[in-house]
């Protein structure tokens, strides 16, 4: 059976994370790293109560301060690659990413994806109470990016991953210059040019009920910006391993 990490980044979660990890811990044998950005909430101390109610399943990774959505699962992915993980997924903490839909990424593991990305606009994907001028902003991004990367991926901003160990492994981390929201377009970009199997999973994506959204314009002018800086940039690769 494959070792699956879910990585949850926190800041200001409170609300949210009790039932968030109640249920993921429902799905199936997930264990969860709560990443936790010195939530002035108070969200940080809650995470650690809930790792002492659910030992060996619950984990938290406390950082001194918010430093941004790609160092906090940079550092995410470190903690669990030195653990023996076979799977780490990124996943947001308000509930947008269902945990209904854990499932669906395992399956495509199994099936020998190397990375899976949630996505929301392929057939039986798609997102819920956003208005319209959100759904233009974030359809617009992943169409944007996929354009100037030359990418057959229709949900490059996607934050619902799932990673074969493998993969982030030979991505380099220390090597991915991007932090915010464009993160996630440099990482999926990197191991499809490095010849990753890289399958889409349809995704229902809900907008948050508690809390307030971290999106804003300044980090969709960055996106736009990196996206350029990604293009521009040397073409990784890897050497082809076999996998038993």
């Amino acid at each position: 059976m494959l070792k699956a990490l879910i990585i949850l980044p926190t800041y200001n979660e409170i609300a949210n994370l009790r039932p968030l990890v109640k249920e993921i811990l429902a799905r199936g044998p997930y264990d969860i790293l709560v990443v936790d950005d010195n939530s002035p909430d108070g969200t940080g101390q809650l995470a650690d109560q809930l790792a002492e109610k659910h030992k060996n399943r619950v984990f938290v990774l406390h950082r001194a301060i918010k430093e941004g959505l790609g160092r906090a699962y940079d550092a995410g992915f470190r903690w669990g690659l030195a653990r023996g993980y076979d799977v780490l997924f990124e996943m947001d903490a308000d509930f947008s990413h269902n945990p209904a839909h854990l499932s669906q990424f395992i399956r495509e593991i199994e099936r020998g994806a190397d990375l899976v990305l949630g996505s929301r606009n392929i057939r039986g994907g798609g997102t819920r109470n956003w208005s319209l001028l959100r759904q233009v902003i974030s359809k617009g991004g992943s169409v944007y990016a996929q354009v100037i990367l030359i990418s057959p991926y229709r949900d490059l901003t996607s934050g619902f991953k799932a990673f074969r160990r493998e993969v982030l492994e030979t991505l380099d981390l220390d090597k991915i210059g991007s932090n915010g929201y464009s993160f996630q377009i440099e990482v999926t970009h990197r191991a499809h040019q490095m010849g990753f199997k890289i399958v889409e999973t349809p995704i229902i994506f809900h907008d948050r009920k508690v809390g307030t959204s971290k999106m804003n314009s300044k980090i969709v002018l960055e996106a736009m910006a990196i996206v350029w800086k990604i293009r521009l940039s040397k073409p990784a690769s890897r050497k082809r391993v076999t996998r038993n």
